[in-house]
């Protein structure tokens, strides 16, 4: 692996015309699907994930969803630097970000600059490539309705490969609920850009306090799909909601599409988990019908 880890050394020294040589990789905890570390050399700091070389897509659709959120200039993300393979291995390299504790306004801090980043908007659903949420590819061809897209590129999606791994009552009783989405998704949203996978794991704030975003599965979409997954494993508090909601309100009828959204990602964590995630799914979407 030395080798890697000069390669990508090397690399880091060109794109930022410096002559990077670190200590030793500090190997850091928290990934499941790929190694992560940090390469320091007592000046620069670079955040590293590594995984087999057939992820090098993986890894470049993540650089460009870090890249077009830093762009947005509103919550802090770290900006990938570069991907890359060398040998047996793929790799992308970004900020390190150093965590600190969100003070006393980070929360509302990050409800209002998330807010800021769905103000920035794209004529369609989708992305210009597919991506991953978690393990499983995300597709996001161009859409110019919302529901549609949902219907199909999300939800129809997962219930097609819950099918494959033998959730059949899921897919019998999700095709039922996808014949229902024009009474659900009852509003129309405007794409906004979203990180797509915005759980407690995936936000944190720096050594000043600062919100932090990070590995997202971005797209233009119902930004209350982002909003929805806050919610699903917790880690935002109430100032976080306050502030969203005092800078863009959330549109009436929220508290039912916030399942609709959130069934997605338990969906995702049946395919990819199995386990007690069927039997919540299979809730969910009993309570969708109830709706209809």
């Amino acid at each position: 692996m030395n080798d890697l880890w000069n390669h990508i050394a090397t690399r880091i020294g060109e794109l930022t015309d410096t002559t990077f040589k670190p200590d030793p990789p500090q190997h850091l905890g928290g990934g499941c699907i790929n190694t992560a570390l940090r390469l320091f050399d007592g000046k620069q700091s670079w955040f590293v994930k590594t995984n087999d070389a057939a992820c090098l897509d993986m890894f470049e659709a993540e650089a460009a969803g870090l890249n077009a959120m830093a762009d947005t200039h509103t919550l802090k993300v770290p900006r990938a630097l570069c991907t890359g393979t060398h040998g047996p291995n793929a790799f992308i390299v970004m900020d390190y970000i150093e965590s600190g504790s969100s003070g006393t306004n980070g929360q509302t801090l990050a409800g209002e600059r998330l807010a800021a980043m769905h103000r920035n908007t794209f004529a369609r659903f989708g992305w210009d490539r597919d991506n991953t949420i978690g393990a499983t590819h995300q597709p996001n061809g161009w859409r110019d309705d919302w529901i549609s897209f949902w219907r199909e590129q999300r939800l129809g999606f997962q219930l097609e490969l819950a099918s494959r791994n033998g959730y059949l009552s899921l897919q019998r009783h999700g095709e039922k609920l996808l014949d229902r989405f024009p009474i659900l998704i009852d509003h129309a949203p405007t794409p906004s850009l979203l990180h797509g996978d915005l759980w407690g794991g995936n936000f944190s704030f720096d050594r000043d306090g600062e919100p932090v975003i990070f590995d997202p599965a971005v797209y233009y979409g119902d930004r209350e799909a982002d909003l929805a997954m806050t919610e699903l494993f917790g880690g935002f508090g109430t100032g976080f909601y306050q502030a969203y909601n005092a800078a863009w309100p959330l549109n009436e009828g929220y508290p039912v599409r916030k399942t609709l959204y959130n069934l997605y990602h338990i969906l995702n964590h049946t395919n990819l988990f199995g386990g007690g995630y069927a039997s919540q799914a299979q809730g969910m979407i009993d309570r969708l019908l109830s709706e209809c």
